[in-house]
């Protein structure tokens, strides 16, 4: 077997373990970047950007559906799911392309394949064929589809959001478990296409929305569009001739059983730290086998061992991968010198129409913090000018404040230009701005933005600093 001795080794080359790399190869040039499978992150091959794709397909299709509430009338959209999913692939194997070119500006020598597992705290074994001695390791292993053992009655019909992009044609009927991000995204966006989709539940949760009011309106929206029990009680799942048999409680608490095409299982993710055989690491590990680490070093205990990106199970988002490869890497290049990195405000947008965005602190956190002492405001898009001009007027957004010092805490909203709005309101969060400050500044009009204004004078009247809220406010022009 080779043996190696190297400064840095990383594992994974995905967003977080490029960023690792870039950030280590300023410290050392005696680096090794260790990759199990095919590279092009999760994010580009099947994760953010395919997905985004068959949500652009199917916004095509949708306006074209509701034309006629603007005058305009056209025949009812056709679609050709062979060039749906076609031009997704395409499209999606170029953002491939451009993460493949950066890395051939990597050293050959710094360029590991083969999957990884410790022998030791500094040891690792790369396919019994090669033997790293590393100084100080990143484990940057990233994730996969985490899929329970019932859903595994499907079969050859199951699918994960990895294969879905792969078939040749939409099929006609979907039965998604799994009310989460990407759930949500790739449900609304098939049924959009013309499948028929029915989505499964389980505890009530729908997305990564934590305000029971935003919780609700949310998924009575979605339900106008297709069937959503985010707390489904389904006994079967079977493979059959013509497909999927999935058996659940109907409304009327009568045993149903409905046939599909294709399961499709968005039942979240795991961390891929499991094949990296950790027992032989002394590590510290939670009770999911995760190593227990400091968010702001990305340590693993006292160990010269940092993690990052989706292999720490804390936020599964590609810019939070991105900046904890950064930090991993350059305390792992710099150790024992360790730097904390800056950890920004929470920001999550979910791409369904409309849109999902968690902003800073949840309403249950603002609470802890605030010890009850705190404000909220709401409003509502369903007359708000903008909104109602683009025929897109669903929307809630609820605001988080603290009493005393009318500090700027959290939002939460299902609403439309939810990334743009939720962009504002995470960079006032982290420049600590007052509600007040947020006020001053400007907003023109017509935008969908000034219900960002309307919002934060409600939240400034019930922290008791601005005045009671003015129904129909001319002076912010007619609908603001």
């Amino acid at each position: 077997m080779e043996t190696r001795n190297v400064d840095v080794a990383i594992i994974g080359a995905g967003t977080a373990g490029l960023g690792a790399y870039r950030a280590a190869r300023k410290h050392t040039d005696r680096i090794a970047l260790i990759e199990a499978g095919p590279h092009g992150t999760t994010c580009a091959r099947v994760g953010c950007m395919p997905s985004k794709l068959l949500i652009a397909a199917a916004d095509a299709a949708h306006d074209i559906d509701r034309a006629a509430l603007f005058g305009v009338h056209a025949d009812a959209p056709w679609v050709d799911g062979k060039a749906v999913l076609a031009r997704v692939r395409a499209e999606r194997d170029r953002f491939v392309g451009f993460v493949l070119a950066s890395l051939a500006d990597f050293a050959d020598e710094h360029k590991v394949q083969g999957q990884a597992r410790f022998v030791a705290p500094q040891r690792l074994v790369i396919d019994d064929r090669l033997e790293l001695q590393a100084e100080r390791i990143v484990i940057a292993a990233g994730s996969r589809p985490n899929v329970p053992a019932f859903l595994r009655g499907a079969e050859d019909r199951l699918l994960v959001n990895d294969d879905l992009f792969e078939l040749e044609a939409l099929p006609t009927s979907v039965a998604v478990f799994g009310p989460g991000v990407i759930g949500l995204e790739l449900g609304q966006a098939l049924n959009r296409l013309g499948v028929r989709v029915r989505m499964f539940g389980v505890g009530g949760a729908v997305g990564p929305i934590r305000d029971p009011a935003i919780r609700d309106y949310a998924l009575a929206t979605f339900n106008t569009e297709f069937p959503l029990d985010p707390d489904a009680r389904v006994s079967a799942v079977a493979r059959t001739g013509a497909g999927v048999a999935v058996t659940f409680t109907g409304a009327g608490g009568d045993e149903v059983t409905e046939t599909f095409d294709y399961l499709l299982a968005a039942t979240g993710r795991r961390s891929n730290v499991d094949t990296l055989d950790l027992q032989h690491g002394e590590l510290p590990l939670d009770t999911g086998g995760v190593p227990k680490f400091d968010r702001f070093t990305l340590q693993c205990g006292d160990r010269p061992v940092f993690i990052a990106g989706d292999a720490n199970n804390d936020l599964p988002l590609l810019h939070e991968a991105a900046d904890e490869g950064r930090i991993a890497g350059d305390n792992a290049g710099r150790y024992p010198d360790l730097r904390s990195g800056l950890r920004r405000v929470p920001l999550a947008v979910v791409f369904t129409d409309p849109q999902i965005a968690t902003i800073g602190l949840t309403l249950e956190q603002v609470d802890v913090r605030c010890q009850g002492c705190y404000g909220v405001g709401e409003v509502s898009f369903e007359d708000q000018g903008r909104s109602r001009v683009m025929g897109r007027n669903r929307g809630l957004l609820r605001v988080y404040g603290e009493q005393g010092s009318g500090l700027f805490l959290g939002a939460e909203m299902f609403a439309p230009a939810a990334e743009h709005m939720g962009h504002l309101l995470a960079w006032a969060v982290q420049m600590r701005m007052t509600v007040s400050e947020m006020l001053d500044m400007p907003f023109y009009h017509p935008v969908i933005e000034e219900g960002l204004r309307t919002v934060l004078r409600d939240l400034n009247h019930n922290l008791h600093i601005g005045p009671e809220m003015v129904e129909r406010c001319m002076d912010c022009g007619p609908g603001a």
